[in-house]
């Protein structure tokens, strides 16, 4: 993540942060965002939970800070405000969980909130294409088998979009893109064992039949992901965005 915030510092270099407003929050934007010189900063979140996690994890707020829960599909949650830097962090993927189908209209809650500049983090899916190379299969195995557990479980998976539907849909809202760029992804270890131990996690909530079978699943896929990524030296698959928007 430190590479996708210093090339967000670095495209605003000239500008003043101004009122910031991190749309989407959560520990590593907030930790960054706090270390700039805004005017003042607005964080939101989905969840009450994560305003503890968050606290519990970088202190209490400085002055300046907010840190307020809401919903985007609420049209009246922050109506009318407009901020000079607007940040929505892998935002558009993780409204899934709170606003199903919302992606569309969260663009153009994002174009009603900016009035200097949008940054825009994405995660290219990786579970939609036909993988090609051996590290893409495993991640892309990986990505299904979390998302099974999660809807097994009754919750909702993250719905990543592509960079190119982003851009077109921002276009369409009134945002000029003024930057673009992609990073490369090589998943490691981590990712690895965080995505499979969600799956293990909730294994006591799908159906007592599928337990033991998928157990034993989710362990052969770590043994099986875990040597690859060591003889490849990471497995590389896919890509993260940043895209810096202006209003036309």
């Amino acid at each position: 993540m430190s590479l996708i915030f210093d090339h967000i510092a670095e495209l605003n270099a000239e500008r003043p942060w101004g009122r910031v407003l991190d749309a989407g929050t959560g520990i590593n934007s907030l930790r960054w965002l706090r270390t700039l010189p805004a005017d003042d900063l607005t964080a939101v979140t989905g969840a009450d939970l994560m305003v503890r996690r968050m606290r519990d994890a970088l202190g209490p707020s400085p002055a300046h800070e907010n840190i307020l829960t809401g919903n985007w599909a609420d049209p009246a949650f922050l109506a009318g405000k407009t901020f000079d830097t607007v940040v929505a962090d892998y935002l558009i993927g993780a409204i899934e969980g709170f606003a199903p189908y919302f992606q569309e209209a969260m663009i153009a809650r994002l174009r009603q909130l900016t009035a200097g500049r949008l940054y825009l983090v994405g995660l290219e899916p990786y579970v939609v294409e036909k993988p090609k190379t051996p590290a893409e299969d495993v991640v892309f195995r990986i990505g299904r088998m979390r998302d099974t557990f999660l809807l097994l479980s009754g919750q909702k998976p993250y719905r990543e979009f592509p960079l190119a539907w982003i851009e077109e849909r921002l276009a369409a809202t009134g945002l000029v893109v003024v930057a673009t760029r992609r990073f490369p992804i090589r998943y490691r270890a981590r990712f690895v064992n965080a995505q499979l131990d969600m799956c293990v996690n909730r294994l006591h909530l799908v159906p007592e039949d599928l337990r033991a079978p998928l157990a034993a699943h989710v362990e052969a896929m770590r043994k099986e992901a875990l040597a690859l990524e060591a003889r490849l030296d990471g497995l590389r698959c896919g890509f993260d965005y940043v895209i810096a928007a202006e209003p036309r």
